[in-house]
């Protein structure tokens, strides 16, 4: 009897072939085999029925046939899939592509891809789950009908090459007024008092004149001066003492979110690149023990581990680690993550025995760094908690109450393994009592700072929260938002471009829902209940298709165009016509307003060249003159400059783009008077201040 088992990846099927005898086949489809089409909407609509129209691409033509030809030979044929609604989908496809009944061909599922697993599915395989696939193909037309429908209306109203996206637009929105609060962001000027008693105990101001001192409680340089000369004589002694034990449990396992987060904090990696090495791990690489799926599947948001998985995490803790690293019971955890898929599995390492220091022998650097957090955050979570003993002791005076805090670890627990315990900070043997002398007493000058820009984990985190996307499309959306220039990523934060403003300001006024995140969630719930059979997927794209239609054609002219076309002062040398200013998917360029009777245009960077050769006048686009500050450059000595961009005023040097040195704030001619470093000016609501940019001392210059 020979049966056949069809894959999506070539490395999967590489390592199933090694679990199975020479009776079976294993062959990859090499992804989706069908698709909606590239040139065309795809989507026939008819009656408030939405059929799509699906083609075979041509790049899997060879392969489809080549799979046609072993299912003709086959007694039995396997569709063996990923198991989540994308796989669900891709076996749904084989099947019709190859003339098969989707629903009539045996659908085996794994979370790993070992010899048992491979095993136990092939003696316990069901049916094509439709529900899943109506859920997936609702996302698909979902994603087709935004794209293909508001992509040519951004192309025409603000600039070519911009598409939408039901889950990029509302990612995009997200990032987007982060930078609205940043630039909107007044900073507060606070004063914090420093203060260390004898023996170098730092401690902590909490009360003053019997009022609570909190962050943002000193507001001025006088009132810290008078705190300073209030305490600074007063005789001090130990108020009280706190002394508690704390303890602190395992992380969960990891999902797909907590992966992509951790392993960009921890070992720098993009959610890209972790995905693709997860999956590496998880379709088969070298062991010790033979060739096998090293993780379980990677696209999860679920916290299930198997019994099996779990008892053989708590044998290992005990051989390798004493009964008190291991608690009396298993440790289970639930998921809060919307639209979880419970019967899945989290991630972790199919074999404890293929430790990371046996796997250093098999793995290149970067899979190690990324099994080694999986294997160790696995097996922490089914360690003891860590305890640690915390200890406040308060110091008054007549005027005034200091805290001083400790710590000490009594227990370190799963940290054996996972994660970086902080270092201890103990304290002398102190009773109540006890007089305290100060060592030093200062005032420090802060300001509140603005809310951070969020890192690519960051995003994926709020994504998550929100229910925006699911673990598939998490990496995948970071990826569309850089590649298409909307964010770029400095410093491991994502900053949208200008582009991406004027996008989500006509997004926001004209298709509010389309980057709503509620709205978007909503979405993402009514999918979750198409796939558990709570909901009609044709209903749920007919009701989104057309009131989404009726704003579409309602922007078509209730949109202004954001195409500006600027005149500058030029001739067309083929038609006479007025030469303009444009702006297009990758820049500015200059073309003819006859367009498109005539197609005449040049590169603005060619024809800045151009001038600067000959010394002509003519200017590429209308310049405001250029204010010079008469202070010489940091960078380079040239002069600084005031410049302006759609975001606002900002200074750099006249010898850009030879020297790149900007600054939002407006440097001065003096240098600090205490380390010699440049001067800034900065214009705060107790009034102007000068800062140095080195050793961040300020200076009151006006009051406001």
């Amino acid at each position: 009897m020979k049966s056949l088992i069809i894959v999506e990846s070539p490395a999967k099927a590489k390592t199933i072939k090694n679990f199975l005898d020479k009776s079976y086949n294993v062959i990859a489809s090499k992804g989706h085999i069908r698709d909606l089409p590239k040139t065309s909407f795809g989507i026939k609509i008819e009656d408030d029925k939405f059929t799509p129209e699906y083609r075979i691409s041509s790049d899997h033509s060879a392969i489809v046939k080549e799979i046609k030809e072993l299912a003709k030979g086959a007694d039995e044929i396997y569709l063996a899939t990923d198991e989540d609604r994308e796989g669900e989908a891709i076996a749904f496809h084989i099947a019709n592509a190859i003339g098969k009944e989707p629903t009539s061909l045996p659908r085996i599922v794994f979370h790993e891809i070992t010899k048992s697993a491979i095993q136990n599915a092939l003696k316990s395989p069901r049916h094509v789950d439709m529900n899943s696939v109506n859920a997936q193909q609702t996302r698909r037309l979902l994603d087709r009908i935004v794209g293909y429908k508001l992509s040519p209306l951004l192309n025409l109203k603000i600039q070519k090459g911009l598409s939408a996206g039901r889950v990029q637009s509302a990612a995009l929105k997200i990032i987007v007024d982060r930078e609205r609060e940043i630039q909107a962001f007044k900073p507060v000027e606070y004063y914090t008092i420093d203060t260390v008693f004898k023996k170098d105990l730092d401690a902590e101001l909490v009360k003053f004149e019997n009022q609570k001192i909190e962050k943002l409680t000193i507001q001025n340089p006088d009132r810290a001066k008078y705190i300073i000369e209030n305490l600074q004589n007063e005789k001090f002694s130990v108020r009280e003492i706190e002394s508690k034990d704390r303890k602190i449990q395992p992380s969960p396992p990891f999902m797909t979110s907590t992966l992509q987060q951790s392993a960009s904090n921890r070992l720098g990696f993009s959610p890209k690149k972790t995905m693709m090495i997860a999956q590496s791990l998880y379709e088969g690489v070298q062991t010790n023990e033979g060739f096998m799926g090293a993780i379980t599947y990677m696209r999860t948001d679920s916290l299930n581990l198997a019994k099996e998985a779990v008892a053989a995490a708590r044998e290992h803790i005990l051989q390798n680690y004493g009964k008190e690293y291991l608690p009396a019971k298993a440790i289970s955890y639930t998921t809060s993550s919307k639209g979880a898929q419970e019967a899945h599995e989290a991630i972790r390492p199919t074999n404890l025995n293929f430790t990371p220091q046996i796997a250093a022998k098999f793995l290149e650097k970067d899979a190690l760094k990324l099994y080694t957090l999986i294997y160790n955050r696995f097996l922490a979570c089914q360690m003891s908690a860590c305890v640690s003993q915390t200890q406040n002791v308060y110091v008054a005076s007549e005027k005034g109450e200091f805290k001083i805090s400790g710590r000490k670890v009594l227990f370190d627990g799963f940290y054996k393994v996972y994660g970086e315990l902080d270092k201890d900070k103990i304290l002398p043997n102190l009773k109540k009592g006890d007089e305290m002398s100060l060592q030093s007493i200062k005032s420090t000058q802060n300001f509140t700072e603005p809310p951070a820009r969020y890192s690519e984990a960051g995003l994926v985190k709020k994504l998550e929260s929100l229910g925006i996307g699911r673990p598939s499309t998490y990496a995948p959306t970071i990826s569309l938002l850089t590649s298409r220039d909307y964010v770029r990523i400095e410093k491991k934060q994502l900053i949208p471009n200008e582009i991406a403003f004027s996008m989500i300001g006509v997004l926001e006024e004209h298709f509010s829902n389309i980057v709503d995140s509620e709205f978007t969630s909503h979405l993402e719930e009514k999918l979750d209940e198409i796939a558990l059979d709570k909901a009609d997927w044709q209903k749920v794209l007919s009701d989104f298709y057309y009131p989404f239609m009726e704003k579409i054609s309602a922007g078509k002219t209730g949109i202004k165009s954001l195409k500006t076309a600027t005149p500058i002062g030029e001739k067309c040398p083929e038609c006479g016509s007025e030469l303009v200013l444009r702006k297009g998917r990758y820049g500015e360029f200059i073309a003819c307003s006859n367009f498109p009777k005539c197609k005449y245009s040049r590169n603005v960077a060619k024809d800045n060249e151009k001038s600067a050769e000959t010394g002509s006048a003519t200017a590429a686009k209308p310049k405001r003159e250029l204010k010079k500050l008469d202070v010489p450059c940091p960078k380079c000595g040239g002069e600084i400059v005031e410049r302006f961009s759609r975001r606002g005023k900002f200074y750099g040097c006249a010898n850009y783009p030879k020297c790149d040195f900007i600054s939002n704030y407006e440097p001065v001619a003096q240098k600090c008077d205490e380390c010699g470093g440049d001067m800034i000016k900065k214009e705060l609501k107790k009034g102007t201040f000068i800062e140095c940019t080195k050793c961040k001392k300020k200076t009151l210059v006006s009051e406001n």
